[in-house]
């Protein structure tokens, strides 16, 4: 039996040896490549400067590329462009990385959370994302700081490349951290800082069909439906719990809308659901409900509980004053179901009153027509 012990541990201390080995091979590998496609793209960059080359000699050079090493992928007419626009963007940010290998046996350790203004210096963490996100980041991207918070968050957050995509699709970068909380007197600083970037405002709920004359238990079995894009919207650490989580205060029986556990803040979030605007009333209900978990629910190592109040606007005004004198850390947000168009697409697009006129002209047209012969 103790033969069999040792055994077991010595496979299990070999496995966990490969695995990690294999996981070193793989940052190797893509940081080499980054860096390669970097490195070309200097070249690119100094030879269009020194010699005079036009965008002309980049097909060429895919074409001879192709010929000369027909085995080697990865450097289509696009994807050079694509090296020099790399290099272009980050100019002076390689010079500081350290090499590949010192990277994968030391990284750098990422913030669980962080605000848009604390992203600013530092080198890039350029070699630990995929190429695949630097791409869609530096086309989508024009913000170099905005950039540079989506790649802390990537990789913080594990996001791939789909999900980075959603995130820059609903700029994530600029509702991190906006709801209005009182954490900065309710909680210690490192704790309140944490818990104010792991909140957002608005939540982007945009993966629902609802009526727009919707019950607020509608919306909750929704979000549940849901729970995965729900999920990835709260951000990185949220551990479900339960809908509608039954609580007992003497005879009384109370019920959470959403229950969760924040897994790097270590403590329990309720969460409130209201459709329509935020109510100063609301702010008392979730505090009594994050004093029953506390009581009920709270381990002792765990944090103190924080409430999240979700309506569907709220004046920012009267939710700080509906704050003031509440024992519990709660913050306030909004929501959204629908994705608001962008400005500038909004001015391009016809206004209802347009495509009535232009609707009525042509049914104008077709009745003057039809009593005509051809």
């Amino acid at each position: 039996m103790n033969d069999l012990t040792h055994y077991s541990g010595l496979l299990i201390e070999i496995k966990t040896r490969i695995q990690t080995a294999q996981t070193h091979a793989v940052l190797a590998v893509n940081a080499e490549l980054i860096r390669l496609y970097w490195q070309i793209g200097q070249l690119l960059d100094a030879r269009q400067a020194e010699e005079g080359w036009g965008a002309g000699v980049i097909p060429r050079l895919a074409l001879d590329i192709r010929n000369e090493l027909p085995e080697v992928k990865g450097f289509s007419e696009r994807n050079l462009k694509r090296m020099l626009a790399f290099y272009r963007a980050y100019a002076q940010e390689l010079t500081f990385v350290p090499q590949p290998v010192a990277q994968v046996e030391a990284p750098a350790k990422v913030p669980q959370a962080v605000a848009l203004n604390e992203t600013q210096t530092g080198p890039l963490p350029m070699l630990s994302l995929p190429w695949g996100h630097h791409i869609l980041l530096l086309e989508r991207v024009k913000d170099t700081l905005q950039r540079r918070w989506y790649m802390v968050q990537t990789l913080a957050c594990g996001w791939s490349r789909n999900v980075l995509a959603l995130q820059i699709d609903g700029a994530a970068h600029a509702r991190q951290g906006q709801a209005v909380t009182n954490f900065a007197t309710r909680l210690p600083a490192a704790q309140s800082d944490l818990a104010q970037q792991a909140l957002k405002d608005p939540y982007i709920f945009d993966f629902l069909t609802l009526d727009s004359l919707f019950h607020e238990r509608e919306l909750e079995v929704g979000l549940v439906q849901h729970l995965e894009k729900f999920l990835l919207e709260l951000g990185q650490g949220f551990a479900f719990v339960g809908r509608q989580y039954h609580l007992t205060l003497g005879e009384n029986d109370f019920y959470i809308d959403l229950l969760f556990y924040h897994l790097k803040l270590r403590c329990y979030l309720v969460i409130e659901l209201k459709r329509g605007d935020f109510k100063p009333e609301y702010a008392g209900k979730i505090n009594f409900y994050c004093n029953v978990v506390d009581d009920t629910l709270r381990h002792a190592s765990d944090a103190p509980t924080i409430g999240l109040m979700l309506c569907q606007g709220k004046d920012n005004v009267l939710a700080e004053y509906a704050l003031r004198g509440i024992d519990k850390p709660i913050g306030i947000a909004s929501y959204e179901l629908t994705r608001a168009l962008p400005r500038t697409l909004q001015s391009v697009l016809p206004s209802i009153e347009a495509i009535e006129a232009e609707f009525s002209g042509v049914d104008a047209a077709l009745l003057d027509g039809a009593g005509k012969k051809p």
